[in-house]
């Protein structure tokens, strides 16, 4: 498929990396991350999909990850992590998911923001696919893709 080049720049455009291991390519973008005094979260947008020559196919599954580490707080107050997350999407029975992800919070006094648009990234490998004559085919799960 000759769209993989261009879907390994729109992810180096994002500030993602793409890979491949044994046939299914894996697309990870950061979305945010948030370092502070012993501590640090990281929330990852990752995508996963498989060329299905025989049939073409692009079969595509989607999750936003999140992890960190160190001191995490509690009821002392001491949140260096995620503060107030807003996700609004919509969807339909067997349907990716359409919206954005967003965050606001304080840490130490100084506010934080972003906005992530997954639908639209989703959109383009979407229209990347089907313009090199492969059926573009969401999965809810990335088991057999």
């Amino acid at each position: 498929m000759n769209s993989i080049e261009e879907i390994q720049k729109l992810t180096r455009d994002a500030g993602g990396t793409l890979s491949e291991k044994n046939g299914i390519y894996t697309l990870e973008i950061p979305v945010a991350e948030r370092k502070a005094f012993l501590s640090r979260k990281k929330l990852t947008y990752v995508a996963r999909f498989r060329v299905d020559e025989a049939n073409k196919e692009l079969r595509f599954t989607e999750m936003l990850k999140e992890s960190g580490f160190g001191l995490m707080g509690g009821d002392s107050g001491l949140s260096p992590g995620f503060g107030f997350k807003k996700e609004t999407y919509s969807t339909g029975f067997g349907k990716p998911r359409e919206g954005t992800i967003e965050e606001q919070s304080m840490l130490f006094g100084k506010q934080f923001s972003y906005t992530f648009d997954f639908g639209k990234l989703r959109g383009q490998i979407e229209k990347l696919a089907e313009a090199g004559g492969y059926a573009f085919k969401y999965q809810v799960t990335s088991i057999g893709l």
